[in-house]
């Protein structure tokens, strides 16, 4: 069976609301020790706004599962490299089960382009890092002089109403000193342009709606229809727009996003973004670039991205994982200097497995056949309804990485590749060969429940 190609970068959160939001999931409040999890649907979550959870260091993994290193199951070894039908070269895959036994992996170790697997890593460190409460939030200030301040933090679906709201209480707090009647005046906390798109994205990405900037006031993702490359531009001409509305006039002035608040300013509201779980749905159901950029200098405590990325390698580095040759530049995976290994996202795939969050984090995943990037992969087939995963493209790559569900309990799935053709199809014909359990024998490892 011929597949269609995976989706590119998704773009738009605004839209994407509904789809992200009727897939909430319940959280266990187990240890790190608890192994088995059950994703699923059910209704919506509250939508108040929550404190910030921030949890301790995790320490290298002990007594859970670790990735082996050795293959333990030749019969899923030789299946898998027949189906790469002689691309081998082109490939990376691993596969491992609930009890970390390495069941199938070629050349595992090899660094690749990973595309948008590597918003793998920026929501586990965000999840990690955060907490499933955490809430993005731009805030009004008022400033001792009378002037106002905005404060924002990446917020993937702010947008027009938040902005006339904002408009509107500062006019009916007053005005500036030395201001004019019927003028008011706003500070913008904004990132200088040097800093709204990774470096190593493509120019020709960066006007496309997938390739938008990285801003902290971003108005709709900083989208309209492809990408707005002067976001503050547009902000200031709808911000004054909101206060002509009002019947006043807006002075407006751009500050650096670290500039400090003079003592005595009086925080006057705060706009909260959707919850954690639909920010990460949005990155790895919908595959958006913005909102996996924005979690990760979230969960870095950092806008600034070489920083943000050094961080984040640090993080992965203290969980036990399989380091050598991966390198990370971004947080969406558009960069193409991003190198991941298959072995190592299967073992943070298994690792994530054991996290106390480990619902959340497999609940923001693609379905096959069922949502997102998947949606209309897989139907009618084996694998319909029992993968979820991330999928990535990028011209000359495909990628997917992700939990599957078999009869002997779930496998993680890695499988990238640089330079093949027909990828699609080869991937269907891995995951098919890897539902059959008969080939390794029992696992003992952990089990997932199947979707409503």
């Amino acid at each position: 069976m011929v597949l269609s190609p995976f989706p590119r970068h998704a773009s738009g959160a605004a839209r994407l609301l509904p789809l992200v939001l009727s897939a909430a999931v319940a959280v266990p409040q187990a240890g790190l020790a608890q192994s088995t999890w059950k994703p699923s649907l059910p209704a919506n979550s509250p939508q108040a706004a929550l404190p910030v959870v921030r949890l301790p260091e995790l320490p290298p993994p002990t007594g859970v599962p670790v990735l082996q290193a050795q293959v333990s199951c030749p019969s899923l070894q030789q299946r898998v490299l027949q189906a790469l039908r002689g691309e081998s070269s082109a490939w990376s895959v691993t596969v491992a089960d609930g009890s970390g036994r390495l069941l199938a992996d070629v050349n595992g170790s090899l660094p690749r382009v990973p595309a948008s697997n590597q918003k793998l890593i920026s929501t586990a460190f965000a999840l990690d890092r955060l907490g499933p409460d955490f809430r993005l939030a731009t805030q009004l200030w008022r400033l001792p002089n009378g002037s106002f301040r905005l404060v924002g933090s990446g917020d993937p679906d702010l947008a027009l109403p938040q902005l006339q709201r904002f408009a509107r209480l500062a006019l009916q707090s007053g005005g500036a000193e030395g201001m004019a009647p019927g003028v008011v005046r706003f500070e913008l906390a904004e990132e200088p342009s040097g800093n709204w798109w990774p470096s190593g994205w493509h120019w020709a990405d960066r006007t496309t709606a997938y390739g938008a900037p990285v801003t902290r006031l971003a108005i709709t993702s900083n989208v309209i229809d492809e990408a707005v490359t002067n976001p503050p531009a547009r902000l200031r001409t709808l911000l004054q727009k909101s206060v002509a509305r009002e019947g006043a006039q807006a002075e407006l002035v751009m500050v650096a996003p670290g500039s400090s608040l003079a003592q005595g300013a009086v925080l006057l509201h705060e706009e909260p973004s959707i919850d954690m779980h639909g920010l990460l749905s949005l990155a790895n159901t919908e595959s958006h670039n913005f909102t996996a950029e924005v979690l990760l200098r979230s969960a870095a405590g950092t806008w600034d991205l070489p920083e943000a990325a050094r961080l984040g390698t640090l993080w992965l580095s203290r969980q036990g994982l399989p380091m050598e040759g991966v390198r990370i530049v971004d947080g969406s995976g558009l960069d193409r200097a991003n190198r991941l290994t298959s072995r190592f996202l299967a073992a943070l795939l298994l690792r994530m497995n054991q996290h106390p969050y480990a619902r959340n984090y497999v609940a923001s995943m693609a379905v096959a056949g069922r949502r997102g990037t998947l949606r209309n992969l897989y139907k009618g087939s084996s694998i319909d309804g029992n993968l979820f995963a991330k999928t990535g493209t990028l011209t000359g790559v495909r990628s997917i990485s992700g939990v599957l569900q078999t009869s002997d309990g779930v496998r993680f799935v890695s499988a990238i590749a640089n330079g093949a053709g027909s990828p699609n199809q080869t991937i269907g014909a891995i995951l098919r060969q890897v539902q059959n359990v008969g080939l390794c024998g029992g696992s003992g490892g952990a089990t997932l429940g199947s979707l409503p």
